[in-house]
């Protein structure tokens, strides 16, 4: 095996104890919060779905970065959102079920969604062509399968997940952690050679219109507001490159996914510590 496979199988692994681990501490109330909130749920597929979509294809067209940066940044923009997000989602102050109830919603309705989605921009824009059963059969492994294992041990065995959870959740963060360390560290050149031709400003605004829309969709609850704001922003990368990779096999994504998550990453921070600090009214949406 070589280093390339340890490190991806380290972060594959690392997502699924991560997503487990939400699963033990998380409760059925919390997985249907959306679904018992049609008002909210709506507002929050509007931002996701619909709004980043038209975001993604209006900058496209508007910087004209090079046809596989667009290919991405459109797959990003109709995948879920990515698994890890719930442990952002306390970091601005989301600490109801929202959080979960927003991955969980986004997961299954991305199963109906996101094949809806590629039939119409293969139509009017860009094809893809990965399969819909593909699609739920990822969504369902990386995201439903651990989501519900942790809350069938937690149903059953409450003390097994209170002892599990927190190890879990160390374990899974330093291993996921070492492996985004080491893939950044060794994709340095490929990465400083994709910020040309529009890209990196495309990405960049991408990330910022998903934190503003979301902010204001979400309005007038705070909690609301930070949460979708990071979801708007954010997507499921493995989706995403999956949905490329194989509608354009003879082209290389994954450099272009891994830049766009360390953009994102770096681009989100200002937000997060203005949302941390308490300071809604005065958020300023700058990289």
């Amino acid at each position: 095996m070589d280093l390339k496979t340890l490190v991806m199988t380290a972060f594959q692994v690392s997502l699924l104890l991560t997503v487990f681990s939400f699963g033990l501490s998380a409760r059925l109330q919390d997985l249907l919060f959306l679904f018992r909130r049609p008002g909210l749920l709506l507002r929050s597929f509007l931002t996701m779905f619909v709004i980043m979509p038209v975001a993604a294809l209006l900058l496209v067209r508007l910087f004209e970065p090079p046809r596989t940066v667009e290919i991405v940044l459109v797959a990003l923009a109709i995948s879920p959102i990515p698994p890890l997000l719930p442990r952002k989602f306390r970091k601005v102050g989301a600490t109801t079920g929202y959080g979960l109830g927003l991955l969980t919603a986004a997961s299954l309705l991305s199963i109906v969604i996101v094949p809806v989605m590629t039939q119409l921009l293969g139509r009017y824009f860009l094809p893809f062509t990965m399969s819909p059963p593909a699609i739920a059969s990822m969504i369902l492994q990386t995201v439903m399968a651990p989501i519900v294992g942790g809350l069938i041990v937690r149903r059953f065995l409450p003390e097994v997940a209170n002892s599990l959870e927190r190890p879990i959740g160390v374990i899974a963060g330093l291993a996921l952690t070492a492996a985004v360390l080491v893939l950044v560290a060794s994709s340095i050149p490929t990465l400083l050679g994709l910020m040309r031709g529009g890209t990196l400003l495309v990405m960049v605004t991408f990330v910022l219109t998903g934190l503003a829309v979301g902010y204001l969709m979400g309005a007038p609850n705070r909690e609301h507001q930070g949460a979708l704001a990071l979801a708007s922003a954010s997507r499921h990368p493995g989706i995403a490159l999956a949905l490329a990779a194989a509608s354009y096999p003879d082209e290389q994504f994954g450099g272009i996914v891994l830049l766009f998550l360390v953009v994102n990453a770096l681009v989100s921070v200002p937000f997060m510590k203005e949302m941390s600090a308490g300071r809604p009214s005065q958020i300023r949406m700058t990289a």
